[in-house]
C-alpha cells in the first residue's frame, strides 16, 4: 500500500480491528506505529503488553482532524493553534492537560495527554476508520530500534498484533518532536524533525525551553513523554559513539574494529558518505551525508536493525551535530548506546 494507492478494503479491516479493541501496526511519516483505540483502556493495556513497555511510559494519541483535539484536552492554549497551523499535519506532538475522555491507561497514569496529527495519508485513513483517536507508540518491542519498514514490525510483533499495514519505508525516520504546553513556557521533551529553531520561529526567539533529560536522562524524572526515562532504540550488540577530531575518530574506530575482529567478534561501523571509504570492519554503513542530516535521520534506525540482521556484536558510530535534526539523531544514538560515548582529544 502507498499513500497514492490506498487499499480501502485493508483500511476498513484495520478500522474494524481497532474498534473492537485490537491492534494494528501502520506507517506514519516518522516511524511505524502500533495502534489501538486510545479511548479504550483495554486497548492501551494490549499495546503495553505487546511491546513489553513499562506502563508509566505514556502513549501518543493520534488524530486526523485538528478539531478532534478539543474533546480530549482540558484546554487548547493559543500557542497550540500557532504550532498546529505551522506543523500539523506533521511530525510534532503537543502535550496538554487531558480531559476525562482519555483513560489513564493511555496516559501512563498522568493528567496530561500527548497528541499528534500525522501527515501520512495511510495513517489518516486508518485513524479515521478506527474511530478518530488512535494511541500509537512505535511498532517495536520496547527498547529496540524503532521500525522504519514493515518487516521489522513483523520481526518484533508477529503474533502480538492483529494486522500490519505495509506502507514502504517512512519519510523521516525518527519519532516526532514533542513539546509540552502545560508548563509556564513551552518545553521540548523530545527532539525530532521540528527543531528548536523552528519552534522559536513560530513562538518567538527565546520563548522555548529544552528539557535537561533529552541527552542525559535522569532516572528520577517521571516521564511525561515517550522515551524520556527508559533505554530505547538499542541494537542487540554493543554500540559506542566516538567523538573528537575526524582523523582521530577514524583511526580509533579502525583500531578497535581490528582488535575486535582478531578476537573473533563481528564488527560494524555507522558513518557518513564523507568517511565511509576510510573505515575497515565486517560491515561499514553510511547513514547519509553531513551536508544533509535529514538523510542520516531517515536511515539511522534501519542501519541499527541491519546490524542485528548481520549479527554484529560490536559497533561504533561517529557522533553528529547537537543542533537542528542533529539533536534528534544524537538523542536516539545516545539512548541506543546506553549513553556510552568515547571522547578523543
Amino acid at each position: 500500500m502507498t499513500e497514492d494507492n490506498i487499499d480501502q478494503g485493508g483500511i476498513r479491516r484495520a478500522g474494524e480491528i481497532l474498534k473492537r479493541g485490537g491492534l494494528v501496526a501502520f506507517p506514519t511519516e516518522t516511524v511505524y506505529g502500533l495502534g489501538g483505540d486510545a479511548l479504550n483502556p483495554e486497548s492501551s493495556k494490549k499495546i503495553y503488553a505487546a511491546k513489553g513497555r513499562p506502563s508509566d511510559n505514556p502513549l501518543i494519541v493520534h488524530i486526523c482532524r485538528f478539531e478532534d483535539l478539543y474533546p480530549i484536552v482540558d484546554h487548547v492554549p493559543p500557542e497550540a493553534k500557532k504550532l498546529a497551523d505551522a506543523f500539523w499535519p506533521g511530525p510534532m506532538t503537543m502535550i496538554f492537560n487531558k480531559s476525562d475522555k482519555v483513560p489513564y491507561e493511555t496516559t501512563g497514569g498522568l493528567d496530561t495527554v500527548a497528541v499528534r496529527f500525522p501527515s501520512n495519508k495511510i495513517a489518516h485513513a486508518m485513524i479515521d476508520a478506527g474511530g478518530g483517536y488512535i494511541a500509537a507508540p512505535s511498532a517495536n518491542r520496547s527498547g529496540r530500534p524503532s521500525p522504519t519498514v514493515a518487516r521489522y514490525c513483523k520481526e518484533d510483533l508477529d503474533g502480538r498484533v492483529d494486522m500490519i499495514i505495509d506502507g514502504g519505508q517512512v519519510a523521516i525516520g525518527v519519532e516526532s518532536s514533542i513539546i509540552d504546553l502545560t508548563e509556564d513556557r513551552p518545553t521540548i521533551l523530545r527532539p525530532g524533525y521540528i527543531t528548536e529553531e523552528m519552534f522559536e520561529k513560530v513562538l518567538g526567539d527565546g520563548d522555548v525551553d529544552i528539557d535537561h533529560t533529552i541527552i542525559a536522562p535522569d532516572s528520577k524524572v517521571v516521564p511525561k513523554a515517550p522515551g524520556m526515562k527508559y533505554r530505547h532504540y538499542a541494537p542487540r550488540g554493543d554500540l559506542s559513539i566516538v567523538e573528537g577530531p575526524k582523523e582521530k575518530v577514524i583511526s580509533y574506530i579502525n583500531e578497535q574494529c581490528a582488535a575486535q575482529h582478531a578476537a573473533g567478534k563481528k564488527t560494524g561501523i555507522l558513518c557518513t558518505d564523507e568517511t565511509r571509504a576510510l573505515y575497515h570492519a565486517d560491515f561499514v554503513k553510511s547513514a547519509g551525508t553531513r551536508s544533509d542530516e535529514d538523510t542520516i535521520a531517515r536511515d539511522l534506525f534501519l542501519i541499527l536493525r541491519e546490524f542485528d540482521d548481520e549479527n554484529c556484536e560490536v559497533m561504533y558510530s561517529e557522533s553528529f551535530s547537537d543542533t537542528g535534526i542533529g539533536m534528534a539523531i544524537m538523542n536516539r544514538l545516545m539512548k541506543a548506546a546506553g549513553q556510552k560515548v568515547i571522547h578523543l582529544d
